[in-house]
């Protein structure tokens, strides 16, 4: 039996995209069924996912994870709306020969997954969208002090992290200092740090994004595909409320929310969320 490649092994490649961008990206798992595609939080590169996570969702499908433009080792400057980059995404999905994948969008990326939806219609089988809100929700133009604080600091560090991705119980904060430990864990070919570019343009997204118009929350009327949104249950930066909301605007989405976590409940409760999202793209 072949010997699967594990995350922190995999190696990082570069794909050039029709819009000159040299994207940085890793694909491990076996081919054949649908790529799954994952589209990274706010500030992350290739190194922010969890091996744990990843392991467990390429032991049985073609997973793709990538900085997209101006983020890490991939070149250009970090755009300032979800729709350009969403638009440079599947630029890089051309430049890969991919013209059907299933996503999986965390925390912004779940932003940059609508978009790709919107707009790249037949191009998605299934979406994923974890810890997720819409376009133009009410309480939404920015995050809490305490949270942009703890991750949107030039230095940040991991009491910051811990912070804002996790709970405050033990038990909870104890799973975010496992998960730093396993991606501190590679040691060889790591992906460049993010910039202080790509942090200001992400968030001016996100204030754009949650500027509030009633009106673009009707956009997600219009997506057909089959929808699982998760989240934790205490989430402080993209509030689990706004789970139910998108799973109201999107016809036939359901939710699933996981006990005593936070903005990190994929990565605290990795086996168990790697498994639900393989259960829905098999479904």
């Amino acid at each position: 039996m072949e010997q699967m490649t594990k995350y922190l092994d995999a190696e990082t490649l570069t794909a050039d995209g029709a819009n000159g961008v040299s994207y940085a990206y890793r694909r491990l798992g076996p081919a054949g069924a649908r790529p799954l595609v994952l589209l990274q939080h706010f500030r992350g590169n290739l190194e922010n996912w969890d091996p744990a996570l990843i392991d467990v969702l390429s032991s049985s499908r073609d997973v793709v994870v990538f900085d997209n433009t101006g983020v890490g080792a991939t070149t250009g400057a970090t755009p300032t709306t979800f729709a350009q980059m969403a638009d440079d995404a599947i630029v890089f999905l051309e430049a890969l020969g991919l013209d059907q994948i299933d996503l999986l969008g965390f925390s912004i990326g779940s932003f940059i997954g609508q978009e790709i939806v919107l707009t790249r219609t037949a191009l998605v089988g299934k979406l994923i969208l974890a810890s997720t809100a819409p376009q133009g929700a009410p309480g939404m133009h920015g995050w809490a002090p305490d949270i942009i604080q703890a991750i949107g600091e030039p230095t940040t560090d991991a009491e910051g992290f811990l912070h804002g991705f996790f709970t405050d119980s033990a038990a909870s904060r104890a799973a975010g200092a496992e998960f730093l430990g396993r991606i501190y864990s590679r040691t060889q070919g790591r992906d460049k740090d993010t910039t202080w570019q790509t942090r200001n343009a992400q968030y001016d997204a996100v204030l754009k994004w949650g500027t509030p118009n009633y009106g673009l929350l009707q956009r997600l009327n219009t997506i057909t595909q089959p929808v699982f949104i998760a989240n934790g249950d205490d989430d402080r930066m993209i509030l689990p409320w706004y789970s139910h909301l998108v799973a109201s605007l999107i016809p036939g989405a359901f939710v699933k929310l996981y006990p005593d976590a936070a903005h990190g409940f994929l990565f605290q409760h990795a086996e168990e969320f790697a498994s639900d999202v393989l259960k829905f793209l098999d479904s």
